[in-house]
Order: C-alpha cells, then sequence, then structure tokens
C-alpha cells in the first residue's frame, strides 16, 4: 500500500500541470483508488482482468443478435436478466476465482490490527 501511494504521488506531481481535473479528481477519490491493496494479496491475481465482463458481454451480443428484433425493451432485459442470472449460478456453482474464506480471515486481521 506505502508503495503504491508513493508511486500515486509520483504520477499526480507529473501530471498535475498538464491534466489537473484529472488529478484532482483521482485525489479526491484516493482511498476508493486504492481499494484493491485492501484486499488479501491471493485475490489480487483476478482482479487485474475484466475477461469475465468480457465474456459476459459477448454471451449478451451473441444471444440477442440470434433474436434480432424484440417487441419491447423488457423483452430484451428480460433476456439479459436470465443470461446474468445463468452466468451467476455457472460462475458460482463452477468457478472459485475468490477465495472468500481468504478475504474472511483477511477482515478478521484487519479488525485485530486496528483493535
Amino acid at each position: 500500500m506505502a508503495e503504491a501511494r508513493s508511486d500515486l504521488t509520483a504520477w499526480l506531481a507529473r501530471w498535475a500541470g498538464k491534466y489537473p481535473r484529472l488529478t484532482a479528481w483521482v485525489e479526491e477519490n484516493l482511498e476508493e483508488t486504492l481499494s484493491f491493496y485492501r484486499l488479501p494479496r491471493q485475490h489480487h491475481k483476478h482482479l487485474k482482468s475484466t475477461n469475465m465482463l468480457e465474456r459476459l458481454n459477448e454471451e449478451i451480443k451473441r444471444r440477442t443478435q440470434v433474436v434480432r428484433i424484440f417487441p419491447n425493451a423488457q423483452s430484451c432485459l428480460r433476456l439479459i436478466r436470465a443470461l446474468a442470472v445463468e452466468t451467476h449460478e455457472n460462475w458460482l456453482e463452477q468457478h472459485r476465482y475468490l477465495n472468500m474464506e481468504e478475504l474472511r480471515e483477511h477482515k478478521k486481521l484487519i479488525m485485530r490490527h486496528a483493535a
């Protein structure tokens, strides 16, 4: 976390003159920006990728192109919701990208250090 903060501080100093609005926004949202580092290290490799979202978007595109014309927006939304639910259920049953027990232990450790 300390290394990330120092890198971000150097980045802000470098770009503050050229992009003042962007750097001001980053400074205002610093804690959200660094929230990645508050998670267990074992989760980091799984959170660096958007592959799961890209795959879901591809599946939505593929399935909506099969239908081609929807009678109304609600029918399209129902299909997308069904795909999202199906993807969520498959993800829960088949893949274990993130071990939630590690996250629970990490939170307990943080609470102990805070106390």
